[in-house]
């Protein structure tokens, strides 16, 4: 006969939700796995690339403000089509730069050129960006849509980079809290 223990076991067996506790089960906390093990974090500190990341994270951000600026102005009044799309072009040139620049960086990191472990799920929406950056410049390229279009499929690269850029954040939070936790977690008192 079984017994509701029984049934909860088999699908918890099977049950890969995430959010346990949402649809009515307590899931017991895991630990989650620090962003870099001590290797990794010795090269991250080592190569070059990490600075060259770190400059050209906040070149591109400033490149969005100004693009994103243009983009909003240019669906309100229809005017400066030209300096628009030399911004939009401009974004999208600095945001390869910062891609390959950064499968360099995680190769280097994690031995890897993309979706390693710790940033798995940030390369895969940064594929997203990097699709709809590079649709933009098809479309334009082609002569597809018209000037309306393109600033929508433009609107639509910015919003996918500022989720983007907002995961790169939030791991940037991780790691600094795990390195916070570091001295205490190997015995050393600060």
């Amino acid at each position: 006969m079984f017994t509701i223990g029984v049934v909860t076991r088999l699908i918890d067996s099977i049950d890969a939700c995430p959010w346990g506790t949402a649809s009515g089960r307590q899931v017991a906390r895991t630990r989650r796995l620090p962003l870099y093990t001590e290797d990794e974090r010795r090269r991250r500190d080592a190569t070059g690339w990490t600075m060259v990341q770190g400059v050209l994270a906040p070149v591109q951000f400033g490149v969005f403000l100004v693009s994103l600026g243009l983009v909003l102005n240019y669906l309100a009044t229809g005017e400066g089509y030209q300096a628009t799309t030399l911004s939009i072009l401009a974004k999208t040139a600095v945001l390869y730069a910062i891609m390959v620049t950064g499968s360099i960086w995680e190769k280097v990191v994690f031995g890897r050129y993309l979706f390693a472990r710790a940033f798995f799920w940030e390369d895969v929406f940064s594929m997203l960006v990097l699709a709809l950056h590079t649709a933009y410049l098809v479309a334009l390229a082609a002569g597809i849509g018209d000037t309306h279009d393109l600033m929508l499929l433009a609107l639509a690269a910015y919003a996918s980079y500022v989720i983007n850029a907002a995961q790169f954040l939030l791991k940037l939070r991780a790691a600094r809290r795990d390195e916070a936790a570091w001295p205490t977690a190997l015995g050393y008192s600060k």
